[in-house]
C-alpha cells in the first residue's frame, strides 16, 4: 500500500505547485485545467487545476488540484505534512524557505526526539512538521 498526501486549494494551486518544485527543487509539476478535461466546466472552473500535477521527490507523490470556494475554516488544518531527513541542512533549508511569508508555530529547536525540529503553517496554509532524524526518534518509538 502507498498514502499520498493530496492538497486542495481556493485557485492558488498552480502558484502553490511552483512554490513547492522550488522549495524541494523537483521539475516543474505537469499542469492540467479542469476546462481542458471536462468541456461541461469550462465556465465556472476552466481556470482550476486537477491532477495530475504532482511534483514528485524520490518515491513520494504529493497531488495538488484547486477546488471550488469554501471557507476557510472548512479546509484548514486537514492534513499536516511531516519530513524526516537525516540531512540537517536539507531541514534548514526547507525551514528557510517553508516559513517565507508562512508561520512559524514551533522555531526550529532541539527536542527530546530530534536536534532539530519545526512546525510551520506555510503561505497556503498547509502544516509542515519538519524533523531531523538523528537516531533519537527510534529510541523514543
Amino acid at each position: 500500500m502507498q498514502i499520498q498526501p493530496y492538497l486542495s486549494f481556493n485557485g492558488n494551486c498552480s502558484e502553490a505547485m511552483e512554490f513547492y518544485a522550488d522549495v524541494f527543487g523537483t521539475d516543474h509539476p505537469e499542469i492540467n485545467l479542469f476546462g481542458e478535461m471536462i468541456p461541461e466546466q469550462q465556465k465556472a472552473t476552466a481556470d482550476q487545476i486537477t491532477c495530475p500535477a504532482d511534483p514528485e521527490s524520490d518515491s513520494t507523490r504529493v497531488l495538488f488540484s484547486d477546488i471550488a470556494p469554501k471557507p476557510w475554516d472548512v479546509q484548514k488544518n486537514k492534513i499536516t505534512l511531516v519530513i524526516f531527513s537525516d540531512d540537517l541542512d536539507e531541514i534548514e533549508m526547507l525551514y528557510d524557505k517553508l516559513k517565507d511569508e508562512g508561520i512559524v508555530e514551533v522555531e526550529l529547536q532541539e527536542t527530546f526526539w530530534s536536534k532539530a525540529y519545526s512546525s510551520i503553517i506555510d503561505k497556503y496554509g498547509v502544516v509542515w512538521q519538519l524533523n531531523y532524524d538523528d537516531g533519537r526518534m527510534h529510541q523514543v518509538v
